[in-house]
């Protein structure tokens, strides 16, 4: 038995719905909601034609709505990414003193990653990164900032802060060998690691544990990752990797955001040394 009394190709009433069986619910809950269907005002009206008929114009009906919304939020996508893109112009420029690099300091192309400790999908990208750094053989390097995901907190900042004391303590090669660690270590999620597991951490690549310590629990670099986060949030990032090419000589930006894979990459990137 069709529960619906009457049908409106123009609704009277807007409905966001994430699928087809949410919009039957929805239906069958109102009894006289009104579905997209073809351009033109036209009433069905139940007893006027047979129920097998009736059945397919709703199910026509509840088709092309949910298609039309779907495709709706393709362009509403597109025009977010389109509006990153255009931010992401605006990405600080390196800092010989201040960002952490890994490769040639002299690199044509820089790839800035915004990431988070927690981030399961930046572990994923923390091996592809450096594998675009060793392929390219001094033409591409490598960027890490932090961009810490609210969700992730208070983990991920703090293990954030702690990448910056071990910078503080041993340098920047340092950095590195204790941002992979935490990677390797971490179940991600915002809780991989306990807090306190990570001056131990440091002294494995043979930091002071007592001066790793006093710095972290100072707070001096919370400050520092909120700055990259803050910066990040003003040129388009929203999640992580936040992945952006900079040609170093030309300006030119690409954004490119999301643990994708090495050769998807190179193709921007051979693109960009042309």
């Amino acid at each position: 038995m069709i529960p619906l009394l009457i049908f409106s190709v123009q609704m009277s009433q807007k409905i966001s719905v994430a699928n087809k069986d949410d919009l039957n619910q929805k239906i069958d809950e109102r009894l006289t909601e009104y579905l997209q269907q073809q351009g033109n005002e036209t009433a069905i009206v139940a007893g006027s034609l047979d129920e097998k008929l009736l059945a397919q114009k709703i199910e026509k009906g509840i088709e092309n709505f949910v298609q039309r919304q779907r495709l709706a939020q393709q362009e509403a996508q597109k025009t977010r990414t389109r509006n990153a893109g255009n931010k992401a112009k605006d990405v600080r420029k390196v800092s010989k003193t201040r960002d952490h690099i890994f490769g040639n300091p002299d690199a044509e192309i820089t790839l800035i990653e915004y990431s988070d400790f927690e981030c399961p999908f930046c572990k994923r990208f923390h091996p592809t990164a450096k594998k675009i750094v060793e392929f390219y053989e001094g033409k591409v390097n490598w960027v890490y900032r932090h961009f810490p995901l609210g969700f992730h907190n208070p983990l991920a900042q703090k293990e954030a802060e702690a990448t910056e004391c071990a910078n503080e303590l041993g340098g920047n090669v340092i950095f590195w060998k204790y941002a992979d660690l935490i990677y390797e270590r971490t179940n991600s999620n915002g809780n991989g690691l306990p807090v306190t597991s990570l001056a131990p951490l440091a002294q494995e690549i043979g930091l002071d544990e007592e001066k790793f310590t006093e710095c972290l629990e100072s707070g001096r670099y919370t400050e520092r990752v909120q700055e990259d986060f803050q910066e990040g949030s003003k040129i388009g990032i929203t999640g992580t990797p936040g992945n952006i090419f900079l040609h170093n000589k030309t300006g030119e930006t690409v954004l490119k955001s999301g643990a994708y894979p090495f050769d998807e990459l190179k193709i921007i990137i051979d693109k960009m040394l042309k």
